[in-house]
């Protein structure tokens, strides 16, 4: 999952450009929680399937072999943290830095 959320920032030009994308969908408030300082609030696979576009989880999904179901679900659970992660200080300024650590960390964590 950790590959897929690495393959969705670089598909949408990177943390800004993901967080942009999220609060045209309608996720603005979560997507803010996520880079702030305080409490990250949930998403549902639903929910991030309408901000993120069909499309966009379903090319993922496939590049992975797995149901957009699961691509959804996955990246709803695995990016308010993954995000958090990469803005430590409640802004995404060195978020390109952290990102290859950050990957990093929550790879040695899943094995």
């Amino acid at each position: 999952m950790m590959q897929i959320a690495a393959n969705l920032l670089e598909s949408q030009g990177g943390l800004d450009g993901l967080i942009a994308k999220l609060q045209q969908g309608g996720l603005a408030e979560q997507a803010a929680s996520w880079v702030g300082t305080g409490h990250n609030q949930a998403v549902n696979g639903g929910q991030l399937a309408d901000a993120l576009g069909q499309g966009t989880l379903t090319q993922l999904a496939s590049q992975f072999g797995i149901s957009d179901e699961q691509a959804s679900s996955g990246l709803a659970q695995m990016l308010p943290q993954l995000i958090d992660q990469l803005t430590p200080n409640g802004n995404t300024a060195n978020a390109g830095d952290l990102l290859g650590s950050v990957l990093g960390s929550f790879l040695n964590n899943k094995t």
